[in-house]
């Protein structure tokens, strides 16, 4: 079992930087590849980011590209996303979530554990 608490949302203005982070609990925290989803008011939750659990792979959303970053420091359990360049169109409650044993799907299927999310509101 994996418990999964996000920090770092908040109210920004377009232009700016904001970094999400995702606390996991257990000892099989590199053996889990981790991702990033949001949802914003009336539309369906979408992929954003996905990282291997070694972190030597990743994977982008093209809306993100460019822009986004995800990283993990398996040493403490935790995986980032660095958000630059947000824009009113990144607002959306953000989800951690894992995976044991692959990575990179891009589908909320495909993901086994999900933190409670943390809200991000970009104001233009």
């Amino acid at each position: 079992q994996v418990q999964l608490v996000e920090s770092g949302g908040g109210l920004v203005q377009a232009g700016d930087s904001l970094r999400l982070s995702c606390a996991a609990s257990g000892r099989t925290f590199s053996s889990h590849g981790m991702g990033w989803f949001r949802q914003a008011p009336g539309k369906e939750r979408e992929f954003v980011a996905a990282i291997s659990g070694s972190g030597g792979s990743t994977r982008y959303a093209n809306s993100v590209k460019g822009r986004f970053t995800i990283s993990r420091d398996n040493a403490k359990n935790t995986v980032y996303l660095q958000m630059n360049s947000v824009k009113p169109e990144d607002t959306a409650v953000y989800f951690c979530t894992a995976v044991y044993g692959s990575w990179g799907g891009q589908t909320p299927r495909t993901y086994d554990y999900w933190g409670q999310g943390t809200q991000v509101t970009v104001s233009s």
